[in-house]
């Protein structure tokens, strides 16, 4: 892949170069248009001040949600580009519409050194078609704004989107510096991890990790598992779970995984199981194996997380995906703290991999310096550990 840094040394200025950003950022669910974790603009914050340094006339494109397509305000970007601003120290422009007359407009009054976002990406139907390869779709569209493509938005390379694999192939194309230390983060930890290797696993279904658990489990020296998936686990080992989150056709899968990785597999032994699904509903710590079929476990309890602590102590790689519990909830969120501080005080490279993981780092207030990366794709991140092709990485690379 051509880099940013080859990019800015054939030199920029003057050149309108158009940066696929993931600024899919999270908002305060009480407060409309308030931005709860800005993690995701600040990631990509260098890129976009070197080539404003550079003389570049920056267009930044991105997506946020999930819209059917159209325009739908609940979705519009305007708040990120307020907040990109005010973290890069200078204005940035605002385009109502993708590749409208508005777009049209602010791109042709940029200036170098300007900087404009573009509406959600997604609010164009093309954005996700699988025909958009036809000439005089969306991606040419978008790539008639600008001379140069950079990606820097790791978190949505694993998409076959427009904004992602089409435009790159219409013009001259470089990685971003995210993109670049997302890849050898990962490179590192699934071709050379420094033993003992450690994988600490959460999140809700083991449906979404089983590629991941497959392709990982002949590396690991130890395979944590906490959050909503241990669940399956539990169930596998002939424990009752109450009311807690089980995908039932996936028992017989972990059960083998169970037979497969023996020891090297650690489950919690005690968890904390609520009446409820709600921050003020009855709970208690409960033996694993002893649920009380009324309840529904919402944390590994604090046995689990002195052991799931001791895991990580003695790694020197570990990688992390997904809280051990719900982590948004005060009462469910020590075990996921409890882990995460264990986690930075390894003597090693530890990896946090992106989604809920990032977000929990940032919403305990966790010290992100105490861990060797955070990625910004979960599912990315995921699908390059699967040992996957991801679309947008391959685009780069051609």
């Amino acid at each position: 892949m051509r880099t940013l840094d080859e990019l800015l040394g054939e030199g920029v200025r003057g050149r309108r170069v158009l940066v696929r950003a993931d600024l899919n950022v999270p908002f305060d669910k009480s407060n409309p248009g308030v931005i709860s974790d800005d993690g995701r603009i600040r990631a990509v914050l260098p890129t976009l001040r070197a080539l404003r340094d550079a003389g570049a006339a920056v267009i930044v494109m991105s997506h946020l949600g999930r819209p059917k397509g159209a325009p739908d305000p609940k979705y519009t970007l305007a708040p990120v580009a307020a907040r990109t601003g005010e973290l890069l120290g200078g204005p940035v422009r605002f385009a109502a519409d993708t590749v409208g007359d508005a777009a049209r407009a602010e791109v042709a009054a940029l200036n170098p050194g300007d900087v404009l976002l573009l509406e959600n990406l997604r609010f164009n139907p093309g954005e996700t078609s699988k025909d958009d390869a036809e000439r005089g779709g969306f991606a040419d569209q978008l790539a008639a704004f600008a001379d140069v493509y950079v990606d820097d938005a790791f978190g949505a390379v694993h998409r076959k989107h427009a904004s992602v694999y089409d435009v790159p192939a219409r013009l001259p194309h470089y990685a971003g510096g995210l993109v670049l230390r997302e890849v050898e983060v990962l490179r590192r930890v699934t071709e050379s991890p420094q033993p003992p290797y450690v994988v600490v696993l959460g999140g809700a279904k083991v449906s979404d990790k089983l590629a991941v658990i497959e392709s990982l489990l002949p590396k690991v020296d130890r395979l944590v598992i906490g959050g909503g998936m241990c669940f399956t686990f539990l169930k596998a080992q002939g424990y009752q779970v109450g009311r807690s989150l089980l995908e039932e056709d996936m028992v017989d899968t972990c059960r083998g995984l169970l037979a497969r990785g023996g020891e090297r597999i650690l489950l919690p032994t005690d968890v904390v199981a609520a009446t409820e699904f709600a921050a003020d509903a009855e709970h208690a710590v409960v033996p694993a194996d002893q649920i009380p079929a009324d309840r529904l476990g919402l944390d590994i309890g604090p046995a689990s997380t002195a052991a799931f602590a001791e895991a990580v102590s003695t790694a020197k790689t570990v990688f992390w995906n997904g809280p051990m519990g719900v982590f948004e909830l005060a009462p469910f969120a020590a075990g996921t703290r409890g882990v995460a501080e264990a986690i930075t005080k390894v003597d090693g490279f530890t990896v946090v991999g992106g989604g809920d993981s990032a977000a929990a780092v940032r919403t305990l207030r966790i010290d992100e310096s105490g861990f060797g990366h955070i990625s910004t794709g979960g599912g990315a991140s995921l699908e390059y550990l699967e040992g996957k092709t991801l679309p947008g990485l391959a685009a780069l690379e051609k």
